[in-house]
């Protein structure tokens, strides 16, 4: 069974405040992208897990990908093995959910190879034992992603937009830029309604040219190549251009496909990772 596992990008990222657990409250604004990796199951006599083209990204069990398939086969009682090939294109540390994403795909394709029968609503369950965007990146769509990420409301799907994802630079430690938030004065305004209108409005003029990152001035402070990245993705034509999670990666939105091959022809001699893309409707799409 061959898989896609798609990206996220965070449209916004506010934060509520802090949880009892010591979890942030979030409030967030996602949706796919067709940047994906490529899986491949195959049935076997035990648990194996392969990567491709991910420097340094761990074959066993403190890769989500190996702990999604050990989690779906306690749940089910099922103890076939299943031999997991990863061919990595989402880069790692980027805030683009890859390794949610990864996990999500190995969920639906068991679900399927092992025949276990589990509704959306327990593999989400699930998910948010791994991580807390493996919800999301097994319901797809634009959703408002609430609480840690696990409660997810999904929206009307969004017209198709023309991106440029950069990774700017190396990644950075999720835990260390919350804890970095708090220390910061300055909130960001989030700009979440007016995005929504625009989002769904087919106007690339209409979208806020920044809608909202609450993690991004510190990020930036930690690393000025994305302050850097996000002004060149402006300066080649995006007309809404910010980071996406924690970072490092940001996105850019261009009016049109043009506009946003020009300025991945201008970009891509000059940056780590750069990749044309679009915003999609689905985070997993299955090949038997």
């Amino acid at each position: 069974m061959k898989l896609l596992a798609r990206a996220k990008i965070n449209w916004t990222l506010d934060i509520l405040g802090r949880r009892p657990d010591g979890y942030h409250e979030l409030r967030m604004l996602m949706q796919p992208i067709t940047l994906a990796d490529e899986i491949t199951l195959t049935p076997a006599e035990k648990l194996t897990l392969s990567v491709e083209g991910g420097d340094g990204i761990p074959c066993d069990q403190t890769n989500i990908a190996w702990r999604a398939a050990e989690a779906l086969a306690r749940e089910t009682g099922v103890t076939a093995g299943v031999a997991i090939r990863i061919r990595k294109h989402i880069p790692s540390q980027a805030g683009l959910g890859g390794g949610s994403a990864d996990a999500a795909a190995v969920l639906i394709g068991l679900n399927r190879l092992w025949q276990t029968g589990l509704s959306g609503d327990r593999l989400e369950q699930i998910g948010l034992t791994l991580g807390a965007d493996v919800p999301f990146c097994l319901r797809g769509g634009l959703c408002i992603a609430e609480g840690v990420g696990e409660r997810l409301t999904q929206l009307p799907t969004a017209p198709r937009w023309p991106l440029l994802i950069v990774k700017p630079c190396e990644g950075l430690s999720t835990a260390e830029v919350y804890r970095d938030w708090h220390r910061t004065l300055t909130k960001p305004v989030i700009r979440e309604a007016a995005l929504l209108r625009a989002v769904n409005s087919d106007r690339p003029v209409d979208l806020p040219s920044h809608p909202g990152n609450a993690l991004e001035t510190v990020s930036m402070a930690a690393r000025p190549a994305i302050a850097q990245s996000v002004q060149a993705l402006r300066d080649q034509g995006a007309v809404c251009a910010q980071m996406s999670g924690s970072g490092s990666a940001v996105f850019g939105v261009f009016p049109d496909q043009a506009a946003r091959d020009a300025a991945l022809a201008h970009m891509a001699p000059d940056w780590p990772f750069v990749c044309a893309c679009e915003t999609a409707a689905d985070s997993v799409l299955v090949s038997d």
